[in-house]
């Protein structure tokens, strides 16, 4: 009887431990349930991370395109709604002067140059009522263009000199 209750007792003690050894599965296989839940959840929070980054700076870039077209459309306002540099393009000026290489006349640059902090004289110049500084020994050739600059309202001749003094 004693051996009877011995393996009785064993049987029950196999059982309880093949319940645990159930439950150790299980809890097994539920620690790597979450973990993969959290390795996917981990994936997705980055993907999503990425694509605000990548919106944002889509944005941003978005929004310095807009910010220098309102500066440069600002600036054609400052100077009464006209741009210097179609001006100059547009009334022949380009014929004799280019942005870097001296032609008939001295190079803009070269203008910017010796006109620096002095807006004011050339747009006397430009409107015929100051001397030539550059080149003097050219004025005569430009003389007879003044007359176009001379016709040109003061925004447009202070665009021009503005068109002028920033090209470098």
């Amino acid at each position: 009887m004693k051996k009877l209750g011995l393996v009785l007792m064993a049987v029950v003690m196999m059982g309880l431990s093949s319940c645990g050894s159930d439950n150790a599965k299980k809890a097994k296989e539920a620690a790597n349930d979450a973990v993969e839940a959290t390795t996917e959840a981990a994936k997705d929070a980055a993907e999503t991370t990425k694509e605000a980054v990548k919106d944002a700076a889509e944005a941003t870039t978005e929004a310095a395109k807009d910010a220098a077209e309102a500066t440069a459309d600002a600036a054609k306002e400052a100077v009464g709604g006209v741009n210097g540099e179609e001006l100059f393009q547009t009334n022949g000026c380009t014929a004799c002067h280019q942005p870097t290489a001296k032609t008939v006349g001295p190079a803009v640059n070269e203008i910017a140059k010796a006109y620096a902090g002095k807006k004011d004289e050339l747009v006397k110049f430009l409107k015929g009522e100051g001397q030539a500084i550059v080149d003097p020994a050219q004025f005569a050739v430009m003389k007879p263009n003044l007359e176009i600059t001379k016709k040109m309202t003061d925004e447009q001749v202070a665009a021009i000199a503005d068109y002028m003094l920033s090209v470098k």
